[in-house]
């Protein structure tokens, strides 16, 4: 313990207990001064999985495409937990997050001690209308990603990527050049950062985004600027309920679809049709059901892979919530084909 002993130590003490005490969502919050502050927040998610087909089991279903025999397997975890923290000084902010699904080589297994290693999510500063940093492309609409127990949701059809960038704010316009990276090309060469511009609409309604990618693929037999475009939302519908869409065109490789298409295939830029759409429905204020489908689609390998899934969740406090959800895990490409249903319960308390 460490005592307290000036008059200034005793008031940010009670500064910390009460913020602890009674923070919701948004995370704990310590008041350094007024113009200094530290908050965390995060959550801790535990997840018991069943998954049974020809697709085998994962964590939370990317845009793999191996099938082999059906087969069976459940397992526990927690590795979706999160812990993040946001350093506030004037107008300067930094921000941290981890989660657990850094693999576990070296680490541990279920024979040892189950143990998982961190992974960076997100780390960049903040400085007025300038961002730097790891964090989602801004190619993304994170609010277009619908409420699933699975993680992620259906991405096999989502805008999904973290990297390091630098992005410019103006209202509702955004403009970034992000950390390039030649997926699938031979002997890749990335000479010049990928280039992002998105504008976004909001109002009561809920809001829209239309994005553009443009990007300079420099690999064996490939040397072209390439052009992708992605719109994506959430609308307010009835009640409390929304509707969530994705429509994603163009050549975008590793930007859509985890690992449902690479940027280049076989010496030739890919071609790539990525759509989600996901409707929540809430029975009462605390229960509530999303609906939702995605599909990912590359024209030269000829891959085809898409997700659907029904759930539900209600919360026992303002913290906890558990729920339920059924899905399945289709991969249709040329010549391969196969399928995984999954059931899955989980409980999440947010910090």
């Amino acid at each position: 313990m460490i005592l307290m002993k000036s008059s200034a130590h005793k008031k940010l003490a009670g500064v910390i207990l009460l913020t602890l005490g009674s923070t919701a969502h948004a995370g704990y919050e310590i008041k350094l001064g007024d113009e200094d502050k530290i908050e965390f927040g995060g959550y801790i998610k535990a997840d018991g999985r069943y998954v049974s087909g020809a697709v085998p089991y994962r964590d939370y279903w990317i845009g793999s495409g191996s099938v082999g025999a059906d087969d069976s397997e459940f397992r526990f975890n927690a590795r979706e937990t999160r812990f993040n923290t946001k350093y506030t000084h004037k107008d300067v902010v930094g921000f941290l997050e981890f989660d657990l699904y850094g693999g576990n080589s070296n680490v541990g297994n279920e024979v040892i001690s189950n143990s998982y290693a961190p992974r960076l999510r997100h780390a960049y500063i903040k400085y007025e209308d300038w961002l730097l940093g790891q964090t989602w492309t801004t190619f993304m609409n994170t609010c277009a990603i619908p409420e699933t127990a699975d993680f992620g949701g259906p991405l096999v059809g989502e805008a999904f990527i973290r990297q390091g960038q630098i992005r410019y704010t103006y209202g509702g316009l955004q403009l970034a050049l992000e950390n390039p990276e030649n997926y699938g090309g031979v002997d890749a060469s990335d000479k010049l950062p990928d280039f992002v511009g998105k504008y976004s609409f909001n109002g009561d309604w809920g809001g829209v985004s239309v994005s553009a990618l443009v990007r300079k693929l420099d690999s064996l037999g490939v040397d072209e600027v390439t052009f992708g475009m992605s719109v994506a939302g959430k609308i307010n519908t009835f009640g409390k309920d929304d509707l969530r869409f994705q429509f994603s065109k163009g050549e975008l490789g590793r930007y859509v679809g985890v690992v449902v298409a690479k940027d280049v295939f076989e010496e030739q830029v890919e071609e790539t049709t990525a759509y989600t759409v996901a409707y929540r429905h809430f029975w009462s204020d605390d229960l509530r059901s999303t609906l939702f489908y995605g599909r990912g689609k590359a024209d030269l390998a000829n891959t085809d892979r898409s997700h659907y899934g029904i759930n539900l969740f209600t919360n026992l406090t303002d913290k906890l919530s558990v729920g339920m959800e059924y899905g399945n895990y289709d991969v249709s490409d040329l010549g391969i084909e196969g399928d995984s249903d999954y059931f899955q319960l989980s409980a999440k308390y947010s910090l």
